[in-house]
């Protein structure tokens, strides 16, 4: 991996690291998935502007609230209307296609957006059993022969010295995108240590396995021609706004979205409300706050506190951010308290 910010010495705190995000594209309520995506052109340009580090978008399908099922247009999208912010999937789910496919769409990213642009790819499918299906995997296609699918990727990006492949992706072939394994276990964890490939943990909605994930990625890694030491981002949800009271109220509409998935209903992004007690039981608060556990949630000065614990704890090498806020200027205010609270503009 060619990038420089891969290769420094390891972290302290979150003025040391970089800062990313991940968009989920989300369709609010009362609006369209057009609008979903200016939302997040724009949210891009300010994060350039704002120096987060990286911005990814992630594959969902059959869910109303996301736009960013076409995930690789996407990412062509915010990379053409940015000039200098790295552009990537968080993830690509390698199950739902054929590795050329993917092999040649970020071979294309990588030649119209030289240097910019990042593939992360997953196992999981990113949906229900019927819309994988609808997506043409096999019985199969369980992820567990993601390993096989990743090493096929690999070659079309990188042939092996001496063989004469019949099938070749152009563009991609002889092109250098950093791939990073995403994952909320450690199944991901330990392919990208055995690999030597950079990895991303889903803490921000799977935090459970966050530690041991982490550990089984160090112990295991393997320097490789991409990185000499171990890469480690986590996922944090962070809504920021000028007091703990508005940040927390921005916060009911993640709570509404996770208490519906817990319930077995997707929908678009809700607006905040100033008590979850009659929306949810107990139990209820009880798995979604668990499910939310690495939320950074509150003022500058909260949020900062709250990063710095994620921090001391994971002594993760990068964050990457994901927040789900009803409002664009909301979500806009949140993204630049965030990265003033950090001193991303100082760097």
């Amino acid at each position: 991996m060619s990038e420089s910010d891969l290769h420094h010495t390891e972290p302290r705190t979150v003025s040391d690291i970089p800062i990313s995000i991940l968009d989920l594209a989300p369709i609010t309520a009362g609006s369209t998935a057009a609008q979903s995506l200016k939302n997040t052109l724009d949210l891009a340009q300010h994060a350039e502007r704002w120096g987060y580090n990286r911005y990814w978008l992630a594959e969902h399908h059959n869910m109303p609230g996301i736009a960013s099922s076409a995930t690789s247009v996407v990412i062509g999208h915010v990379a053409g209307g940015t000039n200098t912010i790295r552009v990537g999937s968080g993830g690509i789910m390698l199950p739902n296609h054929a590795p050329l496919v993917i092999a040649e769409q970020f071979g294309t990213l990588e030649s119209l957006y030289p240097g910019r642009i990042d593939l992360g790819l997953g196992r999981a499918p990113g949906s229900d059993q019927l819309t994988s299906r609808a997506l043409r995997r096999g019985p199969g296609s369980d992820g567990q022969d993601f390993p096989d699918r990743l090493g096929e990727l690999r070659t079309y990006f990188k042939p092996i010295s001496g063989s004469s492949m019949r099938v070749r992706a152009i563009p991609g072939e002889g092109l250098d995108i950093p791939i990073w394994l995403l994952g909320s276990s450690g199944f991901s964890a330990q392919l990208a240590g055995q690999l030597g490939l950079p990895f991303s943990f889903a803490s921000h909605f799977a935090p459970d396995y966050l530690m041991p994930a982490l550990d089984l990625y160090r112990s295991t890694f393997r320097p490789s021609e991409e990185l000499s030491k171990p890469y480690a981002m986590i996922g944090v949800n962070v809504i920021c706004a000028d007091t703990d009271e508005e940040a927390q109220r921005l916060a009911t509409s993640p709570y509404q979205q996770f208490l519906n998935i817990i319930r077995g209903r997707t929908g678009q992004l809700s607006p905040p409300v100033d008590s979850m007690d009659d929306l949810w039981n107990l139990q209820e608060q009880a798995i979604v706050k668990r499910q939310l556990s690495f939320s950074a949630i509150g003022s500058p000065a909260t949020v900062r506190a709250q990063l710095e614990e994620f921090q001391r704890m994971t002594q993760a090498d990068e964050i990457i951010v994901a927040a789900a806020i009803y409002d664009h200027k909301a979500r806009l205010r949140s993204y630049e308290l965030l990265a003033d609270a950090v001193g991303l503009s100082k760097r």
